[in-house]
């Protein structure tokens, strides 16, 4: 798998792209999100990355995350089901589609170097602008396969 640097214009296209496939009828090919929740989950850390959102990090974060940084912006595909931070989990709530849709794609659209303000990860721990940016594509990539798209 080629990870993609989401601060290049064509990536970024490809992305929305595919984010314009989906429809509020899209089913996930695995786990419990609705597409819905699916695009408000993606938000999460594009906020994190753009300084809109503030996560704590915790102790058990601060001591592993640093260790397995690279699984966010290596060539390996994240698997499917793996645990979720509580802050990221939106399965408590239905969320309107194209409201979801709309943020979304309007933070992808600033998703640039100069908008990028956070260099820690809540995780992972410090992070270049690189890593940050090959880490949000690659999100974005498993989630919309998981949708099909």
């Amino acid at each position: 798998m080629e990870v993609r640097n989401l601060f290049d214009p064509a990536v970024k296209e490809d992305i929305i792209t595919r984010i314009n496939k989906l429809t509020p009828q899209s089913k996930g090919l695995w786990g419990k999100m609705t597409v819905g929740q699916m695009l408000a989950h993606l938000q999460v850390p594009i906020g994190v990355a753009e300084g809109t959102r503030t996560l704590k990090r915790t102790f058990f974060a601060r001591l592993v995350g640093p260790l397995v940084k690279s699984v966010i912006y290596n060539e390996k595909p994240f698997k499917r089901g793996l645990p979720t931070d509580p802050s990221f989990v939106m399965t408590g709530s239905e969320k309107d589609f194209e409201t979801e849709k709309q943020k979304l794609l309007s933070m992808i659209n600033n998703f640039t170097e100069v908008n990028m303000v956070n260099e820690i990860h809540p995780f992972f721990g410090r992070m270049t602008k690189e890593q940050w940016s090959k880490g949000t594509w690659k999100h974005l990539d498993h989630h919309l396969q998981q949708f099909g798209v």
